[in-house]
């Protein structure tokens, strides 16, 4: 079926939810006027539906393929990347400075969803060329930015981001890759990375490797790695490309999916380029604060890969859905006369909506999180800023985290909703499932956003950031609760203020556990009490969107009303259980199997 962008519920969160209206406010966002938004989005959705979508079967059987070093892209990816570039969605959330538009990073959130549920594994190299492009804005010195940045945002380089080590894991402490420095004020790279995605490929004329290594003399531990440029080729003064460098794509990876997108084994300085022994590498900042600079891209690509948890979700949603409407199977349950299309049936319907209420929760909270990066980074009060900074990077892990474990449901209920079709390829859709399935995996699994949101983003600030959430929650309680003769508010109301309490009681468990020195306890829960923070964080913002709802008329508005109903009756109660998991760990936290 043809995939179709969800423009109406991105209008939805930017308007009536009051997004737009926030960022068009700040300094620097002027020019994103109302007339202009809606244009941007309407052919981004064109753009992505006519010329990417229609490549994702293509790429998940074809594959990218390796042969002696070289990488071809599947039919079509080449051509594509090149008309995503020049039509300028690479630019369009970077700064004018370097030839970026500009855009916020709230609309940026929308243009990234579209592309991903359109094609996943194409998706990935813009994403991480992104993140690239953020971590050399940010910590590359002017010539570094100067030199490699506008050839990324032309779509003529593309980025990656080369972290871990066969024997390193996502324990980077144990990072061993050599960099040696040279008169000339350069290093020369040697080492192995692996599961560098797009690490090589033939889309773009030049790849920008951002490489971790140590140099000799470095301190053991996550404190003796520096941060590198690695040009695939290296860079004449004039912009032209020079000698091809010492870096060798040994193989790529054969995956459960994302088959398109090739995942790279990368040698430097295997003396296979034209430089000699030792890839040559550019030092970005200083020595030994290289994972510093590296968690700009790192999270850069973190909250991007949530997007992609909703995107994927979005297209399995849209393939199941069509099939329910065609696939003619038994009477209706209040009689018929001769078989009725799935969707009529309840279990059907239930999983429609569940899988419904989890992508639009997990969009709105994400789409929240993005507006709150541009107040960050744009408002001119710096209380404003610190305090939506805080904000944003509460919400990060959660939108990583959340919308990639919910990608596992929803895109397994797409299978489900098929029937025993779900399980044949030629029907499409067991490829969302396959390819949901690194996506709680890759920029750290679940359990180390989860150890992240309780470590750096809960027990930091004594749990700050969680109440002020949990202080807007109730605002929100309290404006349904006054729709009186309201029975739909009154039920959201019931349902959402007993997950409301679980958060709060979850975290107030965590709080005092940590106190208590119990930090095993405290671990042993982060997952379950990250996971409920993510069905309330989604359900509020469905809540909000009832109450948006009111007054209005139409089939839209009558569907979203319908959507924060049953994620009430279906998916909040989880809270509660998750809140019991999370209370239970001061008694279980500290069992462990035995070996």
């Amino acid at each position: 079926m043809a995939f179709k962008a969800a423009l109406e519920d991105f209008h939805f969160n930017l308007n009536e939810l009051g997004l737009l209206k926030q960022v068009q406010s700040l300094p620097g966002f002027e020019e994103i006027t109302d007339d202009l938004v809606p244009a941007v989005l309407e052919e981004n959705a064109r753009f992505v539906e006519e010329q990417i979508a229609p490549l994702n079967v293509i790429g998940d059987r074809q594959h990218s393929v390796w042969n002696n070093g070289v990488v071809k892209t599947p039919d079509g990816f080449k051509e594509a990347f090149k008309s995503y570039t020049e039509s300028g969605w690479q630019a369009l959330q970077h700064d004018p400075k370097f030839g970026g538009q500009g855009f916020p990073k709230l609309l940026a959130a929308v243009t990234s969803e579209n592309i991903n549920a359109a094609n996943l594994s194409f998706a990935l190299c813009p994403l991480l060329t992104d993140g690239c492009i953020e971590a050399i804005m940010q910590a590359g010195s002017e010539e570094q930015q100067q030199k490699f940045i506008p050839p990324m945002l032309e779509g003529r380089w593309t980025g990656t981001m080369n972290l871990t080590e066969p024997q390193a894991g996502s324990d980077l402490a144990l990072v061993n890759s050599k960099a040696v420095k040279q008169d000339d004020g350069t290093y020369r790279i040697s080492g192995q990375k692996i599961f560098i995605t797009y690490g090589e490929h033939d889309m773009s004329e030049n790849i920008v490797h951002l490489v971790l290594a140590r140099t000799p003399d470095a301190p053991a531990g996550v404190k003796g790695i520096s941060l590198f440029v690695v040009p695939k080729f290296l860079v004449n003064e004039d912009g032209s490309l020079g000698a091809r460098n010492d870096v060798w794509c040994a193989s790529v990876e054969e995956k459960l999916g994302i088959n398109a997108s090739p995942t790279a084994v990368l040698l430097f300085g295997d003396n296979k380029g034209e430089v000699g022994e030792g890839a040559i590498g550019y030092l970005i900042g200083t020595e030994n604060a290289g994972l510093s600079y590296m968690f700009v891209m790192m999270n850069e690509a973190r909250f991007n890969v949530g997007v992609q948890g909703i995107a994927v979700s979005e297209r399995a949603y849209q393939h199941a859905l069509a099939y329910s409407q065609e696939r003619l199977q038994s009477n209706a349950i209040e009689g018929s006369s001769g078989p009725v299309p799935i969707f009529n049936h309840p279990d059907v319907q239930r999983m429609l909506s569940t899988m419904q209420g989890l992508i639009q929760g997990a969009r709105s909270t994400a789409l929240f999180a993005a507006c709150s990066h541009d107040i960050s980074t744009h408002h001119p009060d710096a209380g404003e800023r610190a305090k939506h900074k805080a904000m944003q990077e509460y919400l990060v892990p959660i939108v990583k985290a959340f919308s990639t474990e919910m990608s596992l449901e929803v895109t397994s209920l797409g299978v489900q909703v098929h029937g025993g079709m779900g399980f044949i390829e030629e029907t499409g859709a067991a490829q969302y499932y396959r390819d949901a399935r690194i996506l709680p995996i890759y920029e750290g699994t679940t359990a180390i956003q989860a150890n992240d949101f309780i470590g750096r983003k809960t027990l930091r600030d004594g749990g700050a950031v969680a109440k002020g959430f949990i202080y807007a929650m109730r605002e929100t309680q309290a404006e349904l609760l006054k729709q009186g003769d309201n029975a739909e508010h009154q039920f959201l109301a019931k349902q959402f203020t007993v997950a409301v309490d679980a958060y709060e009681r979850a975290l107030d468990t965590t709080l005092r556990l940590a106190a208590a020195g119990k930090m095993r306890e405290v671990f042993s829960a982060s997952v379950p009490f990250l996971m409920l923070a993510g069905y309330v964080h989604g359900g509020w913002h469905l809540v909000r969107s009832a109450l948006a709802c009111q007054g209005k008329s139409g089939d839209f508005y009558e569907q979203k009303v319908n959507t924060a109903l049953m994620y009430a009756s279906q998916l909040l109660p989880r809270a509660s259980a998750l809140a019991q998991t999370v209370e239970a760990s001061e008694f279980t936290g500290s069992i462990m199997i035995k070996a």
